[in-house]
C-alpha cells in the first residue's frame, strides 16, 4: 500500500488548506477507513479526522469540528482535508492514514502545514 500526501504549505491565520492523499496498491473496498493525523514540534501524534469506507461515516477531534471538513473518492481512493479558518496551533505535519481490513495500518509520508500569525 502508497499513500501519497500533497497539498500542505504556508497559510496565514483564518486562511485554508487543502489535503488530499492518494492510496494505491491494495484491492477496492479492503480498508476500513482512511484518516488524517497531525504531529506538531514536540507532541504526539493526533488524529485529526476520519471516514468510514462502509458508510462514509466520519469523526473529528474536538478542536477541529466545524473548522474541517474530511472526505473521500471511492473510485479514486483519495482522501481529501479541507481545512478552513487555521489557527496557529494547526501547524503540524499531516499524516494520512489507511486501516486496512487485513493486516497493519498504512502511512503517508507527511505534509508540512504552517500556519503564521
Amino acid at each position: 500500500v502508497q499513500l501519497q500526501a500533497s497539498g500542505g504549505g504556508l497559510v496565514q491565520s483564518g486562511g485554508s488548506l487543502r489535503l488530499s492523499c492518494a492510496a494505491s496498491g491494495f484491492p477496492q473496498n479492503s480498508y476500513q477507513r482512511l484518516g488524517w493525523y497531525r504531529q506538531a514540534p514536540g507532541r504526539e501524534r493526533e488524529e485529526v479526522a476520519c471516514i468510514s469506507s462502509s458508510d462514509g461515516s466520519t469523526t473529528y477531534a474536538r478542536s477541529n469540528q466545524g473548522r474541517f471538513t474530511i472526505s473521500r473518492d471511492s473510485a479514486k481512493n483519495t482522501v481529501t482535508l479541507a481545512m478552513n479558518n487555521l489557527k496557529v496551533e494547526d501547524t503540524a505535519v499531516y499524516y494520512c492514514l489507511l486501516v486496512p481490513r487485513v493486516g497493519p495500518d498504512s502511512w503517508g509520508q507527511g505534509t508540512l502545514v504552517t500556519v503564521s500569525s
